[in-house]
């Protein structure tokens, strides 16, 4: 008997119990749509991560105080902080940096009239703008004059905007900061929520001079953040920056650094990581409805061969042989299995498109993860198939017609 009436003899015994046969499926359906679900958001996040990273600026680095122990560094308390005068040094010999910044922050209250909020202070140089490419929506960025008169202006993001003076144009207004009056020279560009759930519009910048005299009441630089020339240069500006930093801090040959230069691309990495090895773990455990998915078809099939034991002993009689009764029944296996795993990639897709959505992920279909899934769906149908179709195939003919 060759494949194509067993295909169709196969076809027919599933059809005639279409209910039993939907609901013997769906296992697999759902293994096989929880696998794609998890991989789309796996690389949705990724994707996201990755957007998001790079949105803090191109060819970006950071270089803080402490050893080793974290993301950023080690202890701040034990490690000395920045000056002007290194911002000054890595201008001038680092030839492999574009833009250098002062950075510093503290949670402080903005008072307007009646009005207050709670927000982040930044105190930043004038190229901070330039290195996290963030321009403004109103007015103008900090600028040197800002920065060497310690001036009393700011730029605020739109939340602070909207909380301190409502619908009105916060340009050239003032508003009660610390213990001092600032003056809104622009309003930064809109960055909405980042994928860390922080409000990136609920921000004051501050020149850093100001932020230092007014607000730590020190000249001390807490971290230095840095854009390099281009991308393909970052490995040579972290080499010049490591060993000016080494010189002007007087570390000695083969002690440890009290600084450290981080890459975003290595937060990035790390990140990207992360967010691997959980929609792997995810998708296994997904998975794990697929095996679940096969006891049923077995368990099905088992029936099925109970119930058409006269069948079988009839067909035997007329010259089936035993290999063509396991065909037959290996190919029922493996159309059940493959039908789960077809609708399984349908609705895994379609709820990939709902869920991307819903939680504002870049939606990332992932066509190997599909591939795999319904590979892995027909060898299910196999594996769980085998049992039920060898039982099938050494019934013995007197015997098989004789049950009832």
């Amino acid at each position: 008997m060759n494949l194509i009436t067993s295909l169709g003899l196969a076809v027919s015994a599933l059809l005639r119990n279409r209910m039993r046969s939907l609901l013997t499926t769906l296992g697999v359906v759902i293994g096989v749509a929880a696998v794609i679900v998890m991989q789309a958001m796996g690389a949705g996040t990724t994707e996201l991560v990755t957007a998001e990273i790079s949105s803090f600026g191109s060819n970006m680095l950071v270089v803080v105080p402490g050893g080793d122990g974290g993301m950023f560094g080690g202890s701040l308390l034990s490690a000395p902080l920045f000056s002007d005068a290194d911002l000054e040094a890595i201008t001038r010999e680092c030839d492999a940096v574009r833009y250098v910044s002062a950075s510093g922050t503290r949670s402080v209250r903005v008072v307007k009239g009646e009005k207050s909020h709670s927000t982040t202070l930044s105190g930043v140089s004038p190229a901070y703008f330039a290195i996290r490419e963030w321009s403004t929506d109103a007015g103008r960025a900090l600028n040197e004059d800002d920065e060497r008169q310690a001036a009393k202006r700011c730029v605020i993001g739109h939340t602070v905007a909207t909380e301190l003076f409502g619908g009105q144009d916060p340009l050239d207004q003032e508003f009660r900061l610390h213990d001092f009056t600032c003056t809104v020279v622009g309003v930064a560009e809109a960055k909405g929520t980042s994928a860390f759930g922080m409000d990136q519009d609920d921000l004051v910048f501050l020149p850093h001079s100001t932020f230092n005299r007014r607000i730590l009441g020190d000249t001390k630089i807490g971290s230095i953040i840095i854009s390099t020339v281009s991308a393909e240069r970052t490995d040579e500006a972290i080499q010049q920056l490591q060993s000016l930093m080494r010189q002007r801090r007087r570390i000695r040959p083969g002690d440890e650094d009290d600084f450290r230069v981080r890459d975003m691309r290595e937060v990035q990495e790390m990140l990207g990581n992360v967010t691997g090895v959980l929609t792997t773990l995810l998708a296994g455990v997904a998975a794990i409805s697929l095996i679940v998915g096969g006891i049923g078809i077995m368990n099905i099939m088992l029936v099925s061969v109970t119930e058409r034991t006269r069948e079988i002993g009839v067909r035997m009689a007329v010259g089936a042989r035993s290999r063509d009764i396991l065909q037959q029944f290996l190919i029922e296996a493996m159309v059940l299995s493959s039908l789960g795993g077809l609708l399984g990639v349908l609705i895994g897709t379609g709820l990939s498109v709902v869920v991307s959505r819903a939680l504002e992920l870049p939606l990332m279909l992932p066509f190997k993860a599909m591939l795999i899934a319904f590979a892995f769906s027909l060898l299910v149908g196999v594996i769980f198939g085998v049992f039920p179709a060898r039982k099938a195939a050494r019934l013995r003919p007197i015997e098989a017609l004789r049950y009832e």
